[in-house]
């Protein structure tokens, strides 16, 4: 059996599908581009596909991961552009790796996340970032399940700043996509502040809206229309330097230094 990890960005309109829809829509990839995939025993029998820390819906994102088992061996990169091919433009399979190694969901310790403020001053936002992160804890609210849950969402963050607008991320075109679904004209560009945060994967997760949560507690931080999120990246976190590596470089390492080499 032959193991496969491959790595799929939600763009655009597509940030909207849930998880459930995703997984959904990746199925039907893998039975139209005929797949040999290996199946879970019992009465029902199931395609063996593992996901590992997905976004939440309304989040665009450059990296979320999954991993699926075949029963045939595969070349990772024909693969990746057969199911590339047979999702939706915006569900985009942008890499594929053999797995030579274990606990690719162990390995995304912390995510790369961007926020456009559409409505607010990167000075105002340099303001509350600086408050925020002066702050020993920042206690926030979230509705769940089981009722309202208040839980310290400081101790995740790692690192936050405000960065220019030049080195956004699909900053544009999420923020078109959205004026788009409201009817609304696009926010004012004058008026625009972008948060890169580093946010370390906790119990109970910490998201980037409870962040804004927290800017809001701290420093009366309130965008006047709801931020584009996307996640930059996932995956382990290098304390030394706060910065977040990639999740399947340990299997591409296998494959260019083959095993018993010095």
């Amino acid at each position: 059996m032959q193991r496969i990890r491959l790595r799929y960005t939600k763009r655009g309109r597509l940030r909207f599908t849930s998880h459930r829809d995703f997984q959904r829509a990746f199925e039907r990839a893998l039975r139209r581009s005929d797949v040999p995939m290996a199946y879970s025993a019992g009465f029902t029998p199931h395609p063996k596909v593992s996901y590992a820390g997905a976004a939440p819906t309304g989040v665009g994102s450059e990296a979320e991961y999954l991993e699926i088992a075949l029963a045939q061996t595969r070349d990772p990169e024909q693969l990746r552009l057969l199911l590339d091919a047979s999702l939706p433009t915006g569900l985009d399979v942008i890499e594929a790796v053999e797995a030579h190694t274990s606990g690719l969901a162990d390995r995304l310790q912390a995510s790369v996340w961007q926020l456009r403020l559409d409505g607010v001053e990167p000075e105002a936002a340099r303001r509350a970032v600086a408050v925020f992160l002066a702050a020993d804890s920042v206690e926030v609210q979230r509705n769940t399940k089981n009722g309202i849950r208040s839980f310290d969402c400081r101790a995740a963050v790692t690192r936050l700043e405000v960065v220019d607008a030049a080195d956004a991320v699909g900053a544009a075109e999420a923020r078109d996509t959205k004026a788009a679904e409201s009817g609304a004209d696009a926010p004012d560009d004058h008026a625009c502040a972008i948060l890169r945060l580093v946010v370390r994967h906790l119990t109970p997760a910490v998201r980037p809206d409870d962040v804004l949560s927290g800017l809001h507690a701290t420093a009366d931080l309130a965008p006047p229309v709801p931020a584009a999120v996307t996640r930059l990246a996932q995956g382990p976190l290098d304390e030394e330097s706060g910065t977040v590596t990639d999740p399947l470089a340990p299997d591409r390492d296998a494959v260019a230094v083959p095993a018993g080499s010095a």
